[in-house]
């Protein structure tokens, strides 16, 4: 028998309206875009996972309460509830989660095999691949600190509280079964009216004001370091405004290239007009004045741009971004790896 004191309602009429519009599109198939946790590596229950950080340096994209339930996406589209919110969907006492969320921090580095409820947690949430130390996020909204529960995380506590608590509750089993059909991605997404922007457009929209840009006889770093850009997009990784790896390469090419004196062996550096779209924070100071090279300098820069700065200077930068990443640090590291296999650059 449920313990009706720390059981709450199911939710009705709002959350069935948003099941029923959006299941027939579906079609039982798992949401595209969810979050990708497993690309930070397997781990088993058997062995601690690795103690790190999910730290986040993102806003909040969209975040309302929907029928009681605060809910929200952050502005890399990974959805969330608040810890309200997350005690509306499982049916359990706002207290009971906060206990669990602390059990699962002071416990997680522990190597010995939990019992009682984190066996549960740690098995589900492990074998997904999310290994991350806090069963929240810690980001920032209106400059104060705010927690947000990812998806993942959420079903763990529906599914736990729905067959495997030792008192289950009809809230968490009533919406176990509905968010089963299509996941809590998509009913998020559904209920704040939230459409996943293309991940392609912020290089999209750059390509097309540069392609004519170069000066004759010059090249442009942009262009010649589309090869990131594209694979950290394939990768389904961020490359947006806080994520322009040209600028990282133009510093370093600039200081190679005065240093190593290349002006005196390949002619002088232009000037010329770069415009950033108007959504870009950079756009502000458009039109910027970057430096374009001659094309005789182009196979040294080529050769530069693969030996030097791929292996030894990329990685220090998307290190330095680790906090726009779903996975921090680790996956930064992850992402390095595409290219390096030396020592990084301290």
């Amino acid at each position: 028998m449920a313990d009706k004191k720390n059981e709450i309602e199911p939710i009705e009429a709002k959350f069935e309206d948003i099941v029923d519009a959006i299941a027939p599109r579906i079609s039982g198939a798992a949401p595209l875009n969810g979050n990708n946790f497993n690309t930070l590596g397997g781990f088993s229950v058997e062995k601690a996972a690795p103690s790190v950080q999910l730290a986040l340096d993102l806003g909040v994209q969209v975040e309302k309460n929907v029928n009681g339930i605060e809910m929200g996406v952050l502005e890399n589209g990974m959805p969330y509830l608040t810890q309200s919110g997350l005690s509306r969907m499982s049916g359990a006492a706002r207290s009971t989660v906060q206990s669990i969320t602390q059990e699962w921090q002071e416990g997680f580095s522990d190597p010995i095999q939990p019992k009682g409820r984190m066996s549960f947690f740690k098995k589900y949430l492990f074998e997904k691949g999310y290994n991350e130390p806090r069963l929240f996020l810690e980001i920032s909204k209106n400059g104060s600190p705010h927690y947000a529960y990812p998806d993942i995380v959420c079903m763990a506590f529906i599914e736990y509280f729905a067959f495997e608590a030792q008192n289950t509750n009809e809230t968490a089993l009533s919406n176990f079964r509905n968010l089963a059909r299509f996941g809590l991605q998509e009913f998020i997404y559904k209920a704040l009216e939230y459409t996943p922007a293309d991940k392609w457009k912020y290089f999209n929209d750059r390509v097309s004001l540069l392609k004519d840009s170069a000066p004759d006889g010059h090249f442009i770093l942009f262009r010649e370091t589309n090869s990131i850009a594209v694979d950290l997009i394939t990768a389904d990784l961020p490359v947006n405004e806080k994520t322009i790896p040209d600028i990282s390469v133009g510093l370093a090419w600039g200081k190679f290239w005065t240093d190593n004196k290349l002006e005196e062996k390949f002619g002088p550096r232009v000037k010329y007009e770069h415009n950033y779209p108007d959504y870009y924070p950079q756009s502000l100071s458009n039109p910027q004045k970057p430096w374009a090279y001659p094309d005789e300098a182009l196979a040294i820069f080529r050769r530069w741009f693969r030996h030097v700065y791929l292996t030894t200077k990329f990685p220090k930068y998307i290190l330095g971004k680790a906090n726009v990443l779903k996975g921090g640090k680790l996956e930064a590291e992850q992402i390095a790896q595409m290219y390096i296999e030396n020592k990084i650059e301290k």
